[in-house]
């Protein structure tokens, strides 16, 4: 599943582990990596992507069951430091520092950024200073640890308990960058798993849906 997920998923795992009796295992990368590894046959049979683009692909292919791909979540992005008082006002700055942003070739979150910094006309004089994570967890790690003086973070990551205090947080408003439509699939290699049905089913009913409240993303509308 997507970085910006893992923490949450582990919550709704757990939860549901307890009251269904099927273990769950977890694995987290960028949704781009995790893409070709199901495309190059990894044994997975459920991908929570961060995008709605990666599961589209999967659907379109067959590698993805058709009729189970749903959105889970909407994801946002925050610019972030525990080094500057002012976040947009010193991206802007030549001499703002490095600024830690996801790979936007493999995610989501990365792509986002990079709307963002398009449409504020701040992508080409940024580029040789951006710092490129892997995915959205190393990212953070980035701007945490003070290798970066600013980082674009997704706003579920405020709610770690590890996270240090921030200088300065600016949620980017999501009118300014790409959307983040996080959406769930169930993969071929899972098609006849009961217990990777019943995750999908536990993940968009009412617990779940919860959990994914309390972790900071916004919920799309139940379809009655």
């Amino acid at each position: 599943m997507a970085s910006n997920f893992a923490a949450t998923a582990r919550d709704i795992a757990r939860q549901f582990s307890q009251e269904s009796g099927f273990e769950v295992r977890i694995i987290t990368a960028s949704t781009g990596k995790l893409y070709a590894q199901i495309v190059n046959g990894a044994p997975f049979d459920i991908l929570l992507a961060a995008d709605a683009e990666r599961p589209q692909r999967l659907a379109a292919s067959g590698a993805g069951v058709p009729g189970t791909r749903f959105t889970y979540a909407f994801g946002g992005l925050v610019l972030w430091s525990r080094q500057v008082d002012a976040c947009r006002e010193t991206l802007r700055h030549d001499d703002g520092g490095r600024v830690a942003i996801a790979n936007p070739e493999t995610a989501p979150y990365g792509a986002a950024a990079r709307s963002f910094l398009k449409r504020s006309g701040l992508w080409e004089s940024l580029r040789g200073r951006l710092v490129i994570g892997e995915n959205i967890a190393q990212t953070l790690q980035f701007a945490a640890s003070g290798n970066a003086q600013l980082g674009f973070i997704a706003r579920s990551q405020l709610q770690s308990p590890s996270l240090p205090r921030a200088t300065c947080s600016w949620p980017v408003p999501a009118t300014m960058h790409s959307g983040i439509d996080q959406q769930a699939i169930l993969l071929r290699r899972g098609a006849d798993a009961e217990g990777a049905k019943s995750f999908l089913t536990y993940l968009r009913g009412a617990a779940g849906r919860a959990i994914i409240l309390r972790h900071g993303y916004r919920l799309p509308e139940v379809k009655e």
